[in-house]
């Protein structure tokens, strides 16, 4: 006999669910910046040696 109300664990699989995801998030922004930042760092270094090269 199934019990009568509200539904078990819907609640807490959505806030689980949901902090899952600002940390999925989180993680994915932090990737992100460290590859703009490496791909900023090589455009500055090729500058430096075509400066030095030329």
């Amino acid at each position: 006999m199934a019990k009568a109300g509200s539904d078990k664990n819907t609640k807490n699989k959505s806030k689980h669910t949901k902090l899952m995801n600002r940390k999925k998030n989180k993680i994915r922004e932090k990737e992100q910046s460290h590859k703009d930042r490496l791909k900023a760092l090589k455009v500055e270094i090729a500058k430096k040696e075509r400066r030095g090269n030329g």
